[in-house]
């Protein structure tokens, strides 16, 4: 899996959209992607199921101790 592309969040984020550092931090993963389909137009596929369960191998749900 490739890296969180931060470089160009951040570009978006201050350079397109002129949010303040404090603002830019603030957003959450599911705001940030939905101002860059807001500008771009564009949407990325959802995931597959191997691609799900690679990530679920990947990182498994730990179990809580009582």
């Amino acid at each position: 899996m490739p890296p969180f592309p931060w470089r160009e969040a951040m570009a978006i984020g201050f350079g397109v959209l002129k949010l303040s550092s404090r603002e830019f931090w603030a957003l959450t993963p599911r705001e940030l992607a939905a101002a860059i389909v807001g500008l771009t137009g564009r949407t990325s596929a959802p995931m597959d199921r191997a691609a799900f369960e690679d990530l679920a191998r990947r990182y498994p749900d730990l179990e809580s101790s009582p």
